[in-house]
């Protein structure tokens, strides 16, 4: 029995150094490529839009199908879905391959090293997911493939959190078009949430892994082969779990506001109001810096301040997408009070804001 043990271990540790190279050569070029030749460039021309800055759709800054009151609610609701799908698809685009490499690989050999502090996972997270580039909705299929691969829930729910709310370029952006309290605003209401994480989402345990190996040694080529075969495998599951959310993502956040009247956030400020506009903000699928540039185009055009932060703080950390998404893999508790807390940050900023209108 020992020696049979002795042999699996032996077998277990075969070196993966080919592997290991081609996996971190990918996810490389899959990042530079998407952060210099897309991320950041758009990232960086909206922040020198300043107060110029355009939002074309509803809940995108493309529209590929132009959106009119003439047409019917239904066509309204397609164009807009499609707009939003059109604007997120770099993102998508960087962020399926991105996630199957971590499925691949890197996530499997280095995913269940975790701190043993709640904290430590939090913060560990939240710093890696700050250059990212991408929001939430692009971050799901990443934080799918880590969390299916064995890293820390915690850790992936703050990256995913961090990514879309504590981008240096996008948190500029907030300083640069809003007043101080309002931007200050941004950025306190996310950092709360990532300090309530810990009770909001449990920890998964570190799965244990075995690797079997043949008795013979494989050649370079069968190892190039099962490799590529297993990160075709992985790019098509997580587009299995990623593409249908996706869609249905867009179609309830276009459903959304379609069946919102426009005139509705000139209605006077109101507790309710407040709750109503912090759920609206937590569940819309924007796409990433369209929180700080749509809430600044309804700051510039008169819409009540409470109402404004609100939709400043709420827009970005989650959304429907994510939240249903991730319910698949952590269980509908915890996105519930993912959501939960996302909503009563949005009220408190907001019921302050109303309260002390003066300081805005």
């Amino acid at each position: 029995m020992n020696a049979t043990r002795v042999a699996a271990v032996l077998r277990a540790v075969r070196p993966r150094t080919l592997e290991t190279t081609l996996s971190i050569l990918i996810a490389l070029a899959i990042v530079l490529i998407f952060w210099t030749q897309q991320r950041y460039p758009a990232l960086l021309k909206k922040l020198h839009a300043g107060q110029g800055i355009q939002v074309r759709g509803a809940i995108s800054f493309d529209a590929l199908l132009q959106v009119t009151p003439q047409m019917t609610p239904t066509a309204r609701v397609a164009r807009t879905t499609v707009n939003w799908i059109w604007t997120n698809r770099f993102g998508m685009i960087f962020a399926m391959p991105f996630g199957a490499i971590m499925m691949t690989l890197l996530i499997p050999a280095l995913g269940t090293k975790r701190f043993t502090s709640p904290a430590g996972n939090v913060l560990c997270g939240a710093v890696a997911g700050m250059p990212l580039g991408v929001c939430t909705n692009c971050a799901t299929p990443i934080g799918q493939g880590l969390i299916d691969s064995g890293a820390s829930t915690r850790m992936t729910v703050a990256a995913m959190i961090s990514s879309p709310s504590f981008n240096p370029v996008v948190i500029a952006m907030a300083f640069v078009l809003f007043p101080l309290p309002l931007a200050m605003s941004r950025i306190l209401a996310p950092a709360l949430l990532l300090g309530v994480l810990p009770w909001l989402v449990k920890e998964t345990s570190a799965p244990i892994r075995t690797i079997s190996m043949p008795e013979t040694p494989q050649t370079i080529g069968s190892r190039l082969i099962e490799f590529l075969t297993s990160f075709g495998k992985n790019l098509l599951r997580l587009t299995w779990l990623t593409f249908p959310w996706m869609i249905l993502a867009a179609v309830v956040g276009a459903i959304m506001v379609e069946v919102i009247p426009s005139y509705g956030t000139h209605l006077p400020v109101s507790f309710v109001g407040i709750v109503a506009v912090a759920i609206l903000g937590t569940l819309l699928p924007v796409p990433m810096a369209l929180d700080v540039a749509l809430a600044f185009v309804l700051y510039r055009s008169g819409v009540p301040v409470p109402y404004v932060v609100v939709l400043l703080c709420t827009l970005g950390p989650v959304s429907v997408y994510s939240l249903m998404a991730l319910g698949q893999q952590l269980g509908r508790t915890a996105t519930v009070r993912l959501a939960g807390a996302t909503i009563v940050l949005g009220c408190i900023v907001g019921w302050l804001a109303m309260l002390r209108a003066s300081a805005f």
